[in-house]
């Protein structure tokens, strides 16, 4: 192995271009536009492991190069993809790769196969009017929560490194280009079906639509070659994509995670958190919180999330039907949605609240525990945290509960209702906490956390004032508290507390 002082020669990634040559149709060969003067601002070292690469490499100018889009590894074929989409409900045409490449598919360390995609890396035949680029602040949030989200078990794709320039950029105001290198099993999305069944290219839909069977479902795919597959077998399809997609919503929703911009082109195939742009984690509990400021009419607030996902599998269904044929089928691979978000949210709420068991009035319970956390904006995260810490035979534990809340008395009566509810199920105050604790996060990415590592990155302080240099430390330090969400860890009780209060005057936006 290397020293920490030798640059290590690049190693050579076996690519496996599979969807680039899958056919033409899918999207444009180009080239990366370079960026000048990369560097290093952040690495996770456990994608590094996935695809059996030494962290150490990716400080060095052979890495940098690769993932700023200024060397092509050997074997890759960048191309930008091609989709189209509903863009907050309304049909938007064709998008596709404003400002991502994907380079190709190499095998992980694992044997599992992984996507690797540069985003930031210029124009595309679908940037439409865009410069291609990404910016620092959106890159560092994006490798961030790709990170934080998969630690906390959710679904997501993931970020191998960000690296950023001095290369000035235009959005609101000036700033930085960057770029993230993102890996994922695939980045394929319900708006690449939507694109070739609208433009009535329905043989490219069958090929792409066979290609994910035989990649990604293997029970679809042992039914039969794509020859003999008929409308059962891309029903089947749509429905595992409905279950994965109803699953990822429950998930989102257990930890108050709020998307942004939930488009059909942002939903991926395979159930996963794709495209972090305008993201937030509840603070205050609002069921109506909107995180995009761009999104006007709260088409994609919290609340709305779970009927949005839906609504985003109906319209994967219109462009599935071509191959389905029988709206029947359509309907009833569907149906899965509904079913498995009620069956996983509910799970996923007893399991936050300490109950192994459902009972006929734990309907009541939570609803009214909702209406009290909305009434006092509970603080959501802190609030099933330090549910653990409340006894069934003890009042005295729910002081750091209720200081969450204005309306104490309302805490009060929930929680003599909720400690009554634990103290039938008989199970020991320790072993029911540790239980809780390993579902309740503690460290989450809190829009002021991200600010913070974002200001000290782009040469400011956390107040927000000039010093005298880029400042990376705090997005590693960032990066390590949330790499174990449900540990309490000494020395990270600022990544736990309750936001500052100029946090309440920060948005995201389509930008972000």
């Amino acid at each position: 192995m290397s020293t920490a002082t030798e640059q290590p020669s690049l190693p050579t990634l076996s690519f496996d271009n599979r969807f680039a040559n899958l056919d033409p149709a899918m999207g444009s060969r180009l080239a990366p536009v370079p960026l000048p003067d990369p560097y290093l601002v952040a690495a996770s070292s456990q994608v590094a492991g996935m695809l059996g690469l030494d962290p150490r490499m990716l400080q060095f100018s052979e890495w940098l190069d690769v993932i700023a889009g200024n060397r092509v590894p050997e074997g890759a074929q960048p191309m930008a993809a091609v989709y189209a989409g509903h863009q907050f409900g309304v049909w938007a045409g064709r998008l596709g790769d404003g400002r991502a490449l994907l380079l190709g598919e190499v095998a992980g360390h694992d044997g599992s196969r992984l996507e690797l995609q540069i985003k930031g890396s210029g124009p595309t035949p679908y940037s439409r009017m865009g410069d291609g680029r990404a910016v620092l602040r959106s890159s560092i949030r994006e490798f961030l929560c790709s990170e934080a989200m998969a630690a906390l078990g959710i679904p997501t794709t993931r970020a191998l490194a960000v690296v950023g320039s001095d290369q000035p950029i235009l959005r609101e105001t000036v700033e930085t280009a960057a770029v993230v290198m993102r890996v994922s099993p695939s980045f394929v999305r319900f708006g690449n079906f939507e694109y070739f069944a609208h433009f009535n290219q329905h043989q490219t839909l069958r090929v792409l639509a066979d290609y994910v069977i035989d990649r990604y479902e293997p029970e679809i795919a042992a039914r039969g070659p794509a020859a003999t597959r008929t409308g059962a077998s891309y029903a089947a399809l749509l429905e595992n994509v409905a279950r994965r997609t109803a699953s990822l919503m429950a998930k989102w929703q257990s930890v108050g995670f709020c998307h942004g911009v939930m488009n059909t082109d942002n939903m991926s195939i395979l159930g996963l958190t794709i495209d972090y742009g305008p993201f937030g984690f509840l603070d205050g509990f609002d069921a109506n919180h909107i995180c995009n400021h761009t999104d006007q009419q709260g088409r994609y607030a919290y609340a709305m999330q779970p009927g949005v996902g839906e609504w985003n599998c109906f319209a994967l269904a219109q462009a599935l039907m071509p191959l389905i044929g029988d709206v029947d089928l359509a309907k009833q691979a569907l149906s899965a949605y509904r079913e498995t978000y009620d069956r996983e949210h509910s799970a996923l709420l007893l399991a936050k609240l300490g109950l192994r068991s459902a009972h006929p009035d734990d309907d009541t319970l939570m609803s009214s525990m909702f209406e009290a956390m909305q009434a006092s904006h509970a603080d959501f995260t802190l609030f099933f945290r330090r549910l653990s810490g409340v006894n069934p035979d003890d009042a005295s534990g729910d002081g750091p509960v209720r200081d969450l809340f204005i309306d104490r008395a309302a805490a009060d009566a929930w929680l003599a209702v909720y400690r009554a509810r634990l103290a039938t199920e008989g199970v020991a105050q320790a072993e029911r906490a540790a239980a809780m604790n390993r579902v309740n996060p503690l460290y989450v990415l809190r829009n002021h956390l991200a600010e913070i590592a974002i200001r000290r990155a782009s040469g400011l302080s956390a107040e927000g004032s000039p010093t005298s240099e880029r400042d990376y430390t705090e997005v590693g330090r960032l990066l390590e508290a949330l790499s174990s969400p449900y540990e309490e860890r000494r020395g990270l009780e600022a990544y736990a507390a309750q936001p500052p209060a100029w946090a309440s005057h920060l948005s995201v936006s389509c930008s972000s």
